[in-house]
């Protein structure tokens, strides 16, 4: 292959390689980063949606109720009361009387996001003005709600997003998507906060305040969006305030789902953020650090002395999210997994670019540019 064609892809390794300096950069800034101490607590209003009973619902609840923490509520939700997860919720309720809970009934989503839906349902009764939002699959470590609420205490900050560490089920396909979740999405975050601050928000666990949501058009805006938990971010940085991406490090179950829904899950988010962040959705090509590295050995004379540095930079990366900052025991076990989900990964961000429907909840749907469905 002639230089003509062999430059394009050093340069798009260089490229990648730049982008794990950086990435590991902004994995040491995070580390250096410690919550203030905070005085007075507030009060907080803990909004939790259920749905189904998996293997590590009724865990996940506990960490809740078990939070080192002076005063707060658990609200939780489910849509139908004969859900499984009601059981689990009242069993856990039992054993915690001390700890102020309700569990409400929402009733069906009208909506394809369910999830919003119920944190409608639960909003109304939330005692205090502020609020942790938490998905099922979430454990939060025991002194979780303090680090939030020290974070959130901060000089114009609105919101509080913590990273987490994916926990897979016990398929195959679960623990790839683990692992690309443990280094790959992670290294993207801490990238971003590195550049330019935090303009977006993880949905598993936020942090905020019932005025700054109502200030972002509340959660009857947010539940337009496939991804509620980036727009509540993003419009919070449009307006000015802050959002912090906590030192609460929480474990993320991510169940596990054969290989067709797992790759219809990772379709979905990269429809989903094309549509949404077009030009970022382009930029991910640099996070590919494996997949151009391996096209630059296969086609270009010379190609493998690239790639074995580009491979370098990338388990340099690897480590430094997996192993440093998350200290996730997966990364460490099943490194020689990780070229095979980052290739994985390569092929879901190419076959990205085409199509913009998705199929969420049994339902099909369009995502138009603004990152909304259409029906």
């Amino acid at each position: 292959m002639t230089l003509l064609y062999i430059a394009p892809l050093v340069a798009l390794l260089i490229g990648s390689v730049v982008y794990c300096v950086l990435a590991i950069i902004g994995a040491a800034r995070y580390m250096m980063t410690r919550a203030p101490h905070l005085a007075s607590p507030p009060p907080v209003s803990v909004l939790r949606p259920l749905a189904g009973a998996e293997d590590n619902t009724e865990a996940n609840l506990r960490s809740l109720f078990t939070q080192a923490y002076p005063e707060f509520e658990i609200l939780l939700a489910v849509h139908d009361s004969a859900d499984p997860a009601a059981a689990v919720a009242r069993r856990v309720m039992l054993e915690f009387p001390a700890v102020p809970s309700r569990l409400l009934v929402a009733g069906p989503s009208p909506e394809p996001n369910a999830k919003v839906w119920s944190l409608r349902a639960l909003l109304p009764a939330a005692r205090h003005e502020t609020l942790i939002m938490s998905d099922s699959d979430i454990f939060i470590p025991p002194g979780g709600f303090g680090i939030m609420m020290a974070e959130l205490a901060q000089s114009n900050v609105a919101l509080v997003t913590c990273p987490y560490r994916a926990v897979p089920g016990h398929s195959f396909w679960s623990r790839l998507e683990a692992l690309g979740l443990n280094t790959e999405f992670l290294g993207g975050l801490l990238t971003a906060r590195l550049l330019g601050g935090v303009d977006f928000a993880i949905g598993c666990t936020v942090a905020t305040r019932k005025a700054d949501l109502a200030a972002i058009g509340g959660l009857e805006h947010l539940q337009r969006y496939l991804a509620e938990d980036f727009m509540m971010g993003n419009l919070t940085h449009k307006r000015g305030r802050t959002v912090i991406l906590s030192r609460c490090i929480i474990d993320h179950h991510i169940g596990g789902n054969g290989f067709l829904p797992s790759w219809r899950h990772r379709l979905r988010w990269a429809r989903s953020t094309r549509r949404s962040r077009p030009q970022g959705y382009i930029g991910e090509l640099f996070t590919k650090t494996t997949a151009i590295s391996l096209i630059l050995a296969l086609v270009a004379r010379g190609g493998l002395g690239f790639a074995i540095v580009g491979w370098l930079f990338r388990i340099c990366f690897d480590a430094a999210m997996g192993i440093w900052v998350l200290d996730d025991p997966l990364t460490g076990r099943l490194w020689w997994l990780l070229p095979v989900e980052e290739i994985a990964s390569f092929i879901t961000w190419v076959l990205g670019f085409f199509g913009s429907t998705i199929t969420w909840r049994g339902r099909k749907l369009i995502v138009a540019r603004d990152g909304s469905f259409e029906l």
